[in-house]
């Protein structure tokens, strides 16, 4: 039990504080760099510092659904689920740096309160569990659409890694359908949006 509890408290501080690794190549990254304002690169790197905090968030919920998950099968697609997060908050970390830009401040408080509501889906049962992870996904699809259309025209290197991105969260929202995710009430939906627009007006500053 203490062996575990270390285990899964490595994986806390390695999410919030440490590089991210990432196996892929960065998409994008043989891509020069597009000339623009010193405007457009904050708003980028605010754009990106969103999605830095949605990865941090994403990992965070896959460890708590994870550690109350009961079905070894699903549990083993959320650990998959989970690298690809690893790798979104890899390249997202080094988008970042490349324009000049910080990641959240409030990185620790995302991360508490995502895995919070990670190990309370998991403990809902596996079909609530996946159902929570599929709309998490929905979500994040929208999201990183809109943020598609935000990004100045030449950003031809934010771009790559956003659509892949995007790609990836679709797969996830699939695997989870197809291994029988629960549709959430519509109440719960509209909960999980509002904290999404929450914390993302509050990263895009902070």
């Amino acid at each position: 039990m203490l062996d575990s509890l270390i285990i899964e408290f490595d994986k806390a501080l390695r999410a919030v504080f440490a590089p991210a690794p990432t196996r892929r190549p960065v998409p994008g990254c043989d891509l020069p760099e597009s000339p623009m304002t010193l405007p457009e690169r904050q708003h980028v790197a605010g754009l990106m510092r969103i999605n830095h905090c949605g990865e941090i968030c994403a990992q965070a919920l896959y460890q708590g659904q994870s550690i109350t998950c009961r079905t070894s099968g699903i549990r083993a697609a959320l650990e998959h689920a989970a690298w690809e997060e690893t790798e979104h908050l890899a390249w997202t970390e080094r988008r970042i740096a490349e324009l000049g830009g910080r990641k959240s401040l409030l990185n620790p408080l995302w991360y508490g309160g995502s895995l919070a509501l990670g190990a309370l889906a998991g403990k809902a049962g596996d079909g609530w569990n996946l159902g929570f992870l599929a709309e998490t996904e929905r979500q994040v699809e929208a999201h990183l659409a809109g943020h598609l259309s935000r990004l100045p025209a030449q950003d031809d290197k934010s771009r790559e890694i956003l659509l892949q991105m995007k790609q990836d969260e679709v797969n996830h929202a699939e695997t989870a359908i197809h291994l029988g995710a629960r549709e959430l009430p519509s109440l719960v939906k509209a909960g999980m949006k509002a904290a999404s627009r929450i914390m993302t007006a509050i990263a895009y500053r902070l």
